[in-house]
């Protein structure tokens, strides 16, 4: 795996292909695994259900978080990531469209490192994505385990 693997968590087939374009546009070449639902997401990070032959410590470098997912919502993804020791430390970005300050002070309650709104605007969001990357895939410091 690249060690520098962004896992996207997105239900919106146009948002994926967005982000797919949006990333290319920002010249980030980072491998972009898309999972389509909260429950896929865990299944993915915990290397259970349909990703079980996955390594279990392969994990991403940062998670694109929806909130509005189907089976399992972002914010019980959110939390299950924080919950458990193997996952406790990824960071992970919300993006959304949801700019409901409701939705804002749950994320970072319960442990965001930050918290994107999607612009609608294609150039607005190619810039918001190229500075996602440029921060967390180059400029920030990961925490080592141990």
């Amino acid at each position: 795996m690249n060690e520098k693997e962004i896992l996207l968590v997105e239900d919106n087939p146009d948002d994926v292909e967005l982000t797919r374009i949006a990333f290319a546009e920002a010249k980030i070449a980072n491998t972009l695994t898309v999972v389509r639902d909260g429950a896929e997401a865990l299944d993915y990070l915990f290397a259970r259900g349909a990703y079980a032959d996955r390594a279990p410590d392969d994990l991403p470098s940062i998670i694109l978080l929806d909130l509005n997912l189907p089976k399992v919502d972002g914010r019980e993804v959110l939390q299950a990531i924080r919950s458990d020791a193997r996952t406790r430390a990824l960071p992970v970005v919300v993006l959304t469209t949801s700019n409901e300050p409701f939705d804002v002070e749950a994320s970072y309650a319960l442990g965001v490192n930050s918290y994107i709104r999607k612009p609608v605007d294609f150039e607005q969001f190619v810039w918001a994505v190229k500075q996602v990357g440029l921060y967390w895939l180059v400029l920030n410091q990961p925490r080592k385990d141990g």
